[in-house]
């Protein structure tokens, strides 16, 4: 498990994931949230625009990364 640290009360899903380092664009992020490729707290989400706050944890690529 990866701990990803944010500046702020929450950061939307698809900018999670550019934050991370786990997609390069945000288009990327888009279409791998549609494809049903990515879980918030081990549920797959497709919202691109999903609200995450500080404890969440979502699952990529075979990786975790919790947000503190």
């Amino acid at each position: 498990m990866e701990e990803v640290s944010i500046n702020s009360e929450f950061i939307k899903l698809d900018s999670f994931l550019k934050w991370c380092g786990a997609v390069s664009l945000g288009s990327e992020a888009k279409m791998y949230i549609l494809d049903e490729k990515v879980k918030v707290n081990n549920e797959i989400e497709t919202r691109r625009g999903k609200k995450l706050y500080k404890g969440d944890a979502v699952e990529f690529d075979n990786k975790i990364y919790k947000i503190i």
